[in-house]
C-alpha cells in the first residue's frame, strides 16, 4: 500500500489553490484574475474603459502599470468559485443593458477558460457614458 504524505504548502497573500497535482500544487493570483477581467472588458464593443481610468492612466497601463484599474475591479475568491465586481465607461448612444451583458459574458468566458474556476457572478457598474471624438468629426 502506497503512503501519500500532505504536502506542507505556504500560504501566499492573493493567491488561490486552483488545481494540485502529484507535483505539487497550481496557483493563481487574483491580480491575474484582474488582467483577464480588465482585457475582457476593455475587448467588448460600447466599452471605452474601466470607470476611474482617465487618459493617463491608461497610457500608464499601456507600458505596463499594473496597478490601474485597481479601483474599478473587485474580486471575491472561494474556493474554486470566484465572483467579480467591474465599474466601466460606456460609448454614450448604445445600449447599455446589451453592453453589460456582453461584458459580463465576455469575463465569464475568459476567466474560466484561462483558470478553470467557476465564475458565479459578474457585477457590471456602468459608472458613466463617455462620447468618443474622432480628430475627422472636430
Amino acid at each position: 500500500m502506497k503512503e501519500t504524505k500532505k504536502a506542507h504548502t505556504t500560504r501566499i497573500p492573493g493567491a488561490i489553490k486552483t488545481d494540485g497535482s502529484e507535483m505539487g500544487l497550481i496557483k493563481i493570483h487574483e491580480n491575474v484574475i484582474a488582467s483577464i477581467v480588465r482585457k475582457a472588458a476593455c475587448s467588448v464593443n460600447g466599452v471605452i474603459r474601466l470607470s476611474g481610468s482617465p487618459i493617463v492612466d491608461n497610457i500608464a497601463e499601456i507600458i505596463g502599470n499594473r496597478r490601474i484599474g485597481d479601483r474599478a475591479i473587485s474580486i471575491n475568491i472561494e474556493g474554486e468559485n470566484v465572483s467579480v465586481e467591474v465599474k466601466v465607461n460606456i460609448a454614450y448612444g448604445v445600449h447599455l443593458p446589451t453592453v453589460a451583458a456582453n461584458v459580463q459574458s465576455a469575463i465569464m468566458r475568459e476567466v474560466e477558460k484561462m483558470t478553470g474556476m467557476t465564475v458565479t457572478n459578474v457585477n457590471v457598474i456602468v459608472q458613466e457614458l463617455d462620447t468618443e471624438e474622432r480628430e475627422d468629426e472636430i
